[in-house]
């Protein structure tokens, strides 16, 4: 199975991969199960157990090109690969080029081996002549281009850094677009949740009164029907009762023509001592004292009065 990628687009996240590919679906900004004891180990079983049960039937990576392994290799590659496949120890670096032996014992008198003698020793002096040229021109011009390869070098680091702290903005820009669209969905997420629980609460809460109606419904249905049946059988109140509780009687009233009991003597007296004694009539004193009324004076009245205006 190829593990599809999560690539962050303005119209939403898309899934690179194959059309058998897995969306990953995770928020490592916003599960914090990751830190918790015993997730890590619990993780890794899970993993080790779907390795011990996958099988791969076929190759998973037949969509991708296949490997060019040989395609940078040279000749001398070749022959060294090849040396190392057939486990045979490497040749000594030969030194024979920069020595100057004479003609062997038995050819000391033999003109060619003489003049091979000759010609190395021309290479040999052609080849020291040149190192003393190099060494000339490095005394005279070595500085200016060590300085100009060092320059050439500090314009590589500097481009280099540059480069560097551009893939690290641009990796921090996306980690930052990643927190914050995760956290956005995180949040999203919690309300969903909220909404969830207080949806589902409340189906519970209705489930439960319909159940309570659907019980109130089967009892008044259930009284209705009773009160059909005595409205057609015309039984009285008592038998049915009777029928439906056989030990319920009910007792006949009290008659009014049965008169109590007369008490006996003792029992009258006991009740006439224990009932307190009435309290005497008070007499209601009907006398009114009335209070000399002051009698107003004519002359006081007239005073307050004044004239009185002539007509």
């Amino acid at each position: 199975m190829a593990l599809a990628l999560m690539s962050a687009s303005k119209n939403g996240p898309v899934a690179i991969g194959s059309s058998n590919s897995i969306v990953v679906d995770a928020l490592p900004y916003i599960d914090s199960e990751y830190d918790e004891a015993g997730m890590k180990e619990m993780v890794q079983a899970m993993i080790e157990e779907e390795k011990r049960r996958y099988r791969p039937t076929k190759n998973y990576l037949e969509h991708l090109p296949a490997l060019e392994l040989h395609k940078f290799e040279t000749d001398v590659m070749k022959k060294e690969f090849e040396r190392l496949a057939q486990r045979i120890p490497m040749e000594v670096l030969s030194m024979k080029r920069y020595e100057l032996p004479p003609p062997p014992a038995g050819k000391l008198t033999d003109l060619s081996a003489w003049s091979e003698c000759v010609d190395n020793s021309y290479a040999q002096l052609e080849h020291q002549s040149t190192r003393i040229t190099n060494l000339e021109l490095m005394l005279d011009y070595s500085c200016e281009a060590w300085k100009s390869y060092l320059e050439i070098l500090t314009r590589m680091v500097t481009q280099s850094q540059k480069q560097l702290a551009d893939l690290k903005r641009q990796i921090q820009e996306i980690n930052w677009q990643r927190k914050s669209s995760q956290t956005n969905a995180g949040e999203q997420l919690k309300l969903l949740e909220s909404s969830w629980v207080g949806l589902v609460s409340k189906n519970y809460e209705i489930e439960r009164a319909c159940l309570h109606l659907e019980a109130r419904i089967a009892e008044k249905e259930a009284e209705r029907a009773r009160a059909a049946a005595m409205a057609v059988d015309h039984t009285p109140l008592e038998e049915i009762l009777e029928r439906q509780h056989p030990k319920y009687i009910p007792s006949p009233p009290p008659s009014l023509s049965e008169e109590p009991e007369s008490m006996s003597t003792s029992e009258q007296y006991r009740t006439e001592q224990d009932s307190p004694p009435e309290p005497p009539p008070q007499e209601m004193n009907n006398s009114v004292e009335l209070e000399p009324m002051e009698q107003d004076n004519d002359e006081d009245d007239d005073e307050e009065i004044g004239p009185q205006p002539s007509q």
